[in-house]
């Protein structure tokens, strides 16, 4: 009998119920975890003001298939004087790490923590959240966890946004604002798709699609590694590579990427 693991901050999205599908195609049992988790965010982010709807999230995962739901508190996942934690290092101390320096070593904790309470044989988790997925399968190869990572595609609204808890946020003005981040990086995949390599040109003109938007701060735009996350100056073949984008738009901060494929006749895009 085998165990698929959905983690998840709850206010879900059809982002998440497509992982919690593809869990239900694998395994026999499918279990959802609604935590959100404090020591992935710092003091002066949203962790009081993250969205949560418990009894609409348990309805959608009745439908979508779930098995189990798992709603610890958080005096249960961290105890009193609880002290310990699991960090990557470099990797969790690039892009995103840059910005939000806890932020990791929060997120592998928690999901250690996961592994060990629920002991799946498959987690799912989404490209949405590309550098997570990375530290997290760093995580479970130096710590020889017998646990498949399977990542699923970015599901998007039709306009192009990728689906995120935190879009409720968005005003009128910065949903629109938003689409930015998807039209950047179709900008991108463009200019590779008629052969440019350099990873300076393709940036400089992705980030001028943001240039004169108000009400937006952008963090960064890189090419990276798909493995290591270590920005490349040139696109080689045959290599991986995520575009990452991180912006604050309004409020709300979001993040977004697409991963490349640069083969010798091809280039692959998702």
């Amino acid at each position: 009998m085998t165990v698929g693991l959905v983690p998840t901050m709850g206010f879900l999205h059809k982002g998440h119920i497509a992982l919690v599908q593809a869990a239900h195609k694998q395994n026999d049992i499918v279990v959802v975890s609604i935590f959100v988790n404090p020591t992935q965010f710092a003091p002066n982010e949203d962790f009081n003001r993250y969205p949560r709807d418990i009894e609409r999230d348990c309805k959608l995962l009745d439908k979508a298939g779930a098995d189990i739901v798992f709603i610890p508190e958080a005096s249960e996942i961290y105890p009193p004087y609880s002290q310990t934690f699991v960090s990557v290092e470099t990797l969790s101390q690039l892009a995103e790490g840059e910005f939000r320096p806890t932020h990791f070593r929060g997120v592998t904790t928690i999901v250690n923590m996961l592994f060990n309470i629920v002991q799946p044989d498959r987690a799912y988790f989404g490209q949405k959240d590309a550098q997570q997925t990375a530290v997290i399968r760093r995580m479970v190869k130096d710590l020889h966890q017998p646990v498949d990572i399977v990542i699923c595609p970015i599901v998007r609204e039709t306009d192009g946004l990728a689906m995120s808890s935190r879009n409720i946020f968005l005003s009128d003005q910065d949903r629109k604002n938003a689409l930015t981040l998807s039209k950047s990086l179709e900008l991108a995949k463009t200019l590779i798709g008629v052969g440019e390599r350099a990873v300076p040109t393709i940036i400089s003109a992705m980030t001028n699609l943001y240039k004169d938007l108000q009400d937006v701060q952008l963090d960064y735009i890189r090419i990276v590694d798909a493995e290591t996350f270590l920005p490349v100056s040139a696109l080689a073949l045959p290599r991986e590579y995520f575009i990452i984008i991180a912006c604050k738009v309004g409020t709300t901060r979001l993040i977004d990427n697409a991963w490349i494929t640069v083969e010798l006749n091809t280039v692959r895009f998702q």
